[in-house]
């Protein structure tokens, strides 16, 4: 799920969407608007899931999409290398996540812990 926001209303640490990849915002810059130009904002921004880092030009009035991304609880099934199971403790469903080998050392079966959820992407949280 995705809304649509004009540039200008976004701050650091909120969400957009580049290249249907759910990017967190870094840093912004503002430019002044020129003689025959309006102001343009330098939007640099890291994907959620796939981690890369991306820097974006748009003007301040542009509408973009800033994806919902949801924090969630969930309790850790089971661990098969660097396959984890869970079950969402809300509605109960059950899924899969691909973790790194970090990742595997910190969690437990049986525990809970935070994911995060946006675009129909999965992703554990360490805050």
């Amino acid at each position: 799920m995705k809304e649509q926001t004009e540039v200008g209303k976004l701050k650091e640490g909120k969400y957009l969407l580049v290249e249907d990849e759910p990017c967190k915002i870094l840093s912004i810059s503002v430019s002044k608007p020129g003689k025959h130009g309006a102001a343009k904002a330098r939007l640099d921004v890291m994907g959620i899931f796939d981690g890369v880092k991306r820097s974006i030009v748009q003007p301040v009035s542009a509408k973009v999409y800033a994806p919902i991304v949801e924090r969630r609880n969930a309790q850790v099934i089971s661990i098969a290398g660097n396959v984890v199971q869970m079950m969402d403790l809300e509605d109960f469903s059950n899924f899969e996540v691909t973790v790194t080998d970090d990742v595997v050392g910190r969690i437990e079966a049986g525990k809970e812990t935070m994911y995060i959820y946006s675009m129909e992407k999965r992703k554990i949280d360490f805050l």
